[in-house]
């Protein structure tokens, strides 16, 4: 029988993986957790995701976001049991650490992580100042460039002035439909 060279107590372990099957190996992982022998030995994997806002076709939408892509947090005591059985579950690439020994995520780092994750609403940065010339990205006025005037930071809007036959016309739009011009 191998000597245990880790101490089983229970932290945060980060894992890598083959970037697009995070929620693969979470899964996978996770439904080990059923069975009675890995109850009190693994307890957990999760992908860290937020919710972000994108805009495709003039449609907003909230989408969920991988925070660190090709990588998988999990929550075990750490054995030469629970390694080899992490270690070996299909599109795990191995654990984060210095050496061979996997270095535990700290308490602290996990908080931060889980409350990034439990954002509800997405934070809008709206990054531009009034007067200042834009490019329009998309939706029905994609290619003019126009002038903010108004901001509405709570929204995520804009009014921007567009110039379309010889007169300034005010159009909303969100701030992800516009980008500064250089």
């Amino acid at each position: 029988m191998a000597v245990n060279r880790y101490d089983g107590s229970r932290s945060w372990y980060t894992i890598s993986i083959y970037s697009g099957y995070e929620d693969k190996v979470a899964d996978s992982i996770n439904q080990r957790l059923e069975k009675p022998e890995f109850q009190d030995k693994i307890f957990g994997a999760m992908v860290p995701k937020e919710k972000q806002i994108e805009i495709k076709n003039g449609k907003r939408k909230v989408v969920d976001r991988k925070i660190f892509q090709g990588y998988v947090l999990v929550e075990m005591c750490l054995s030469d049991e629970t390694w080899y059985i992490i270690r070996n579950t299909p599109g795990v690439t191995g654990f984060v650490g210095t050496g061979t020994q996997p270095t535990p995520v700290s308490e602290k780092e996990i908080a931060k992580i889980k409350r990034r994750m439990g954002v509800e609403d997405p934070k809008y940065t709206i990054n531009y100042q009034i007067n200042e010339v834009v490019s329009i990205t998309d939706g029905p006025f994609k290619g003019f460039e126009g002038t903010i005037s108004e901001i509405d930071s709570a929204k995520g809007k804009l009014k921007v002035l567009v110039s379309m036959f010889g007169r300034e016309t005010p159009v909303e739009l969100d701030a992800l439909q516009v980008k500064k011009i250089d």
